[in-house]
């Protein structure tokens, strides 16, 4: 069984329709959207499926609104995921907040290892009757016949429309039909050219499909740098995790990522302290070499004076009456 997958693992490039379409059918569900699960019952119930009767689905809630009705579901498949011994981290802050990329990601996740069960084939399981013990269980379950009995309902109104006015027209269309097929048929030169158009778009499908892999890979460790405790604050990684997980193709949220880039530059534009000590540091080393060139300045001032400025100046000492003249 595969419970440590590898990010580069041909599970995590399933699309989106195909994730879609194996809930719909595995669990009688009508769901439109990845993040539609992001309680985290739907995943319990998987989990049912490949092991049935593991999880105890009396506790399990199909009606979970809030985040703390949604963690307690997550807590219900951490313990199955104890019993089974599978060592997948489960990041619930980010389920339970419906990120279509988050959710997708788990549920690829849980395709492959449901799959990897038993080849993925489920014996005598019911959805219907075990959802009948959880909460809102019944809701869903309603839900979900109700969009199989509409679609096959407009499925089956066309069939039988068509089948009325082919047996009124039946006799009178069958020279016309057979003239169609005639006219319809291709001449035997038309078809190397068909081969050569498929050949030429089956490549193209495939170098496409492999850019589309190759990008979303890179996108993939995109979102896995940002998550780093260490730089996930910043608003730089804020910006480009608003960029990756926004929803809609709104060419306002690159701008919205760069006023957030350019409003944390702007609150970083004051001088630190460090820089202030440093300007006071220099301000007072400029004060100390006034003080010193002062001092040398007034020395040299002396040296120069003339034997008669001196005697001049000793005697304006002594008549003022200074203790350091002496006879």
């Amino acid at each position: 069984m595969a419970t440590n997958i590898g990010m580069m693992d041909s599970a995590y490039f399933v699309g989106r329709s195909e994730i879609l379409a194996w809930i719909n059918s595995t669990l009688h569900l009508n769901l439109s959207k990845v993040e539609e699960a992001c309680s985290g019952a739907v995943q319990c119930q998987l989990m049912d499926a490949a092991h049935p009767g593991i999880v105890p689905m009396h506790k399990v809630n199909f009606d979970a609104k809030s985040e703390y009705e949604m963690i307690q579901n997550y807590k219900v498949l951490q313990d199955v995921f104890n019993k089974l011994k599978i060592t997948r981290h489960i990041e619930v802050s980010k389920l339970v907040k419906g990120r279509p990329l988050d959710n997708l990601e788990f549920m690829q996740w849980m395709k492959r290892y449901c799959d990897s069960v038993n080849g993925g084939v489920l014996y005598s399981y019911n959805p219907l009757e075990r959802r009948e013990a959880c909460k809102g269980g019944k809701e869903a379950s309603k839900k979900g016949a109700q969009s199989q009995s509409s679609s096959k309902g407009t499925t089956a109104a066309p069939k039988t429309q068509s089948s009325h006015n082919a047996r009124r027209n039946d006799a009178s269309s069958v020279n016309t039909a057979n003239q169609q097929v005639k006219a319809s048929k291709p001449p035997p030169s038309v078809g190397p050219a068909y081969d050569e158009q498929i050949t030429e778009l089956k490549l193209s499908v495939d170098s496409l499909e492999k850019e589309r892999d190759f990008y979303f890979a890179k996108l993939r460790d995109i979102e896995i740098l940002c998550q780093s405790p260490e730089i996930e604050h910043l608003p730089v990684v804020e910006a480009i995790k608003k960029i990756l997980y926004a929803t809609d193709d709104d060419a306002t949220v690159v701008a919205e990522a760069q006023a957030m880039v350019s409003h944390h530059l702007k609150e970083a534009e004051p001088l630190s302290p460090i820089a202030e000590v440093s300007e006071e540091k220099t301000s007072s080393e400029a004060q100390k070499r006034k003080v010193i060139v002062n001092v040398d300045f007034d020395a040299a001032g002396i040296t120069t004076l003339s034997p008669r400025q001196r005697i001049s100046d000793t005697s304006d000492v002594h008549c003022s009456g200074s203790a350091l003249m002496t006879y």
